[in-house]
């Protein structure tokens, strides 16, 4: 893929952060994330490339746009998979926290895993940590191998999970091995990309969540030679129609424990974030007089490559959000 789409990219998701944002902290989190998607959807017209989305709001009968197996982009080459979360943390925005961004993954068609909406466990590391953790090693083993890989303590060890019961567990044995615990209320996406970054204040994450949201942590963390390892969660009443749905997709064996090539198989990948509220990674949309500032993550694999790009806009002229803050000042 050409560099410079990796630009255009970012524009992609500074229009869906741009949206979201105006909804940070109003309860509203179907009117946040609708606005996301269709921000980014107009936006995906723009950009030259024959894009299929393989990571996205759902079936074709569950979501109006960005749902699986949409065409997006200008219909040139190069083919392409797209895997998007226009709103990674709709809870986040809802409340006004901390860790909401809108991230897109693009790499060469068919080679992004095609992830049914299920859970996933996962576990995330970054370069140094690479081939010394694994997803079925016990909790204590793997913050021992981090620690020796990082040069440090086991108790400087920072591990992330979401705060969940099902992670009660991980908890538990986190603490009982001295390790560090940030909990998180939602979006695991931004923590992950940040085990991968020195300073971060993250260096493990592990725990279930989304299944999309993992395939496009290990986008990220191909671009960052990070390492990422993941597992199929099917869970309670639905598990049955999971697990057909994943053999629809082309899973046979949903106990299998994908590496990062699986989930990424191209070493051509593009990652593109844009924070919507600040986060490990990024920092949130700030409002001005009638503009607004965002910071965007952009990287490439095949250069390793690594952008943080700060835009000004002026939302006079941009025509969706002038009239979104008009919606929004006449409620």
């Amino acid at each position: 893929m050409e560099r410079e789409l990796a630009l255009e990219f970012a524009r992609v998701t500074e229009a869906a952060a741009l949206a979201a944002a105006c909804w940070v902290g109003k309860g509203d989190k179907e009117a946040a994330d609708d606005a996301a998607v269709t921000a980014m959807r107009v936006m995906f017209d723009t950009v030259s490339v024959d894009g299929l989305v393989v990571i996205g709001e759902g079936e074709m009968d569950e979501a109006p746009m960005l749902y699986i197996g949409e065409r997006v982009g200008m219909g040139v080459l190069p083919q392409v998979d797209i895997a998007v979360d226009p709103l990674e943390g709709t809870n986040i925005v809802a409340k006004g926290l901390t860790g909401a961004i809108a991230v897109l993954a693009v790499a060469p068609r068919g080679s992004l895993l095609h992830a049914p909406d299920m859970y996933m466990d996962k576990i995330a590391v970054g370069p140094e940590c690479k081939g010394r953790v694994f997803l079925e090693a016990p909790v204590k083993d793997n913050l021992r191998e981090v620690a020796r890989a990082l040069d440090k303590l086991i108790s400087e060890v920072t591990l992330v999970t979401l705060d969940r019961p099902r992670h009660e567990g991980i908890i538990e044995e986190a603490r009982r091995a001295g390790a560090r615990i940030k909990l998180i209320s939602d979006g695991d996406v931004s923590p992950g990309v940040a085990a991968a970054y020195q300073n971060s204040g993250v260096d493990i994450l592990m725990g279930i969540g989304g299944a999309p949201e993992g395939v496009i942590t290990a986008a990220a963390l191909k671009c960052l030679g990070g390492d990422f390892q993941a597992r199929l969660y099917p869970e309670g009443p639905e598990a049955a129609d999971e697990i057909k749905r994943c053999r629809e997709m082309g899973i046979d064996d949903v106990n299998k424990v994908f590496t990062i090539d699986e989930l990424a198989q191209s070493d051509d990948v593009i990652f593109v974030a844009t924070g919507i509220t600040d986060s490990f990674l990024l920092k949130g949309v700030r409002y001005f007089k009638r503009r607004a500032v965002t910071q965007t993550l952009v990287m490439r694999s095949t250069s390793g490559t690594i952008r943080h790009i700060e835009a000004d806009h002026n939302l006079d002229k941009k025509p969706l959000f002038k009239d979104q803050r008009i919606k929004l000042n006449n409620f």
